[in-house]
Order: structure tokens, then sequence, then C-alpha cells
């Protein structure tokens, strides 16, 4: 799933950057309000880490601007000022979560998950589809209940579409959640991973629907 982090302290954003990484998150950084303005207009972020204090505006004024807009992409809000008015305040004016600094990676990164699991009206942590199942908690995939290796790529490429099964994403869409505004983008990446991920799941298991894009071969195909 692909993350913004909205923090002004570049040591603490890159550590961020880095240690989701590593969880399979592509994380987009934006040091100022501006910058995070500017990256949510673009948009397609699963959810939102935002900073309360920020060198050039509020965090809090991001967010309410964030849901006079209708715009229900999750949100922790993160603050060194970690007392219950600050939390009250954070939740009332929309946030989905409230963290206080210092945190645990860990911690963060099964926050950011629950709270896109419970944004698509996911229960369980697993996904699963046909004998396909993945955990995104360990970055691990199964068939038929036996492990099978995949990459962080193509893990984040199948959990893109194991989410929606049977809606076709694009290939544009799919390119948005591996890869961040720094990363360059090969110009046959998504097939090369569609590829690999059919050897590994069966040819018929992700279904290209030309022109449009790919997704997951329904069972009554």
């Amino acid at each position: 799933m692909r993350i913004l982090i909205v923090e002004d302290d570049e040591l603490l954003g890159d550590g961020l950057a880095v240690g989701l990484g590593l969880q399979g998150f592509t994380v987009d950084l934006a040091p100022s309000a501006a910058d995070a303005e500017a990256a949510i207009a673009v948009g397609g972020f699963s959810a939102i880490v935002l900073d309360v204090m920020l060198p050039d505006g509020d965090g809090r004024a991001i967010l309410a601007d964030l849901r006079a807009r209708g715009d229900a992409t999750p949100v922790i809000m993160l603050t060194a000022q970690d007392t219950l008015a600050d939390r009250i305040t954070g939740l009332d004016a929309g946030a989905d979560d409230h963290l206080g600094k210092p945190f645990e990676l860990d911690e963060l990164a099964a926050r950011l998950r629950a709270l896109v699991r419970r944004g698509r009206g996911q229960a369980a942590a697993r996904i699963e589809w046909r004998d396909v199942a993945i955990d995104p908690a360990t970055l691990s995939a199964e068939v038929a209940d036996k492990p099978i290796r995949i990459s962080r790529r193509e893990f984040a490429l199948l959990h893109a579409l194991m989410e929606r099964p049977g809606v076709v994403l694009s290939r544009q869409q799919l390119e948005d959640r591996l890869y961040g505004f720094s990363n360059g983008v090969e110009s046959n990446a998504v097939e090369v991973h569609i590829h690999n991920l059919r050897g590994k799941l069966g040819g018929d298991f992700i279904e290209t629907v030309r022109g449009l894009g790919y997704r997951l071969r329904r069972d009554d195909a």
C-alpha cells in the first residue's frame, strides 16, 4: 500500500520511509504543509501519517481541509504533545488514529494496516482469493496452503489486486502502488511482475483485460 508521511524532521522521515519500505509499504515524504497539499492533490494514498507541527502550517488544518472535501483517506496524527486534550482534538477533527512521539515503527506499521483494513471493510488480516492467501503483516503468500517465494514488489502488486478482486486496475494504478514520486519506473515493470506472479500462482490467476489493465480472474470466468 502507498503511504504519505508528512514530517518535517528529515532524520525521522527518512527512517520511517526506509523502515516502512522494508515492511512492504510504498512511501512518499512531504516535509512541509505545502508539499503535503501538493501530494494529496495528486492522490492515490492508502493512508496518511500527518505530523501536527509543520514549519509552514498546522497538520490539523491539512486534516480539516481533507475532510471538508469529503476525502476519507485514513489519517494517523503524529505529535510530540501527546496529551489527552491533543488526542481528543485530533480525533474530533477527523483523524482516525493518534500516535505520540516517540513511537515504535512496528506499532505504526500495524496501525496503518489496521486502518486500511477497516476502511475497506475487511475483518481478517489475511486476504484470500481462490486458493491464494496473502498476509500483509509478514509479506508472505501461499498457494493451496503452501508458502511461495515472492518479492516485495510482486507482493505489493498482488496485494493491490487481491484487495479488489474482479476490479480492473490499470497499469498506471499498479505503478502508483509500486513506486513513489521519487522512484523511477521501468517501462515494462508491471508486465514483468505480472509474468512472474503468473508463474507462481498459475497462468489464469491474473487476467489481462485488453486496453484496460489487469484483474483477478473470477471463479465463474
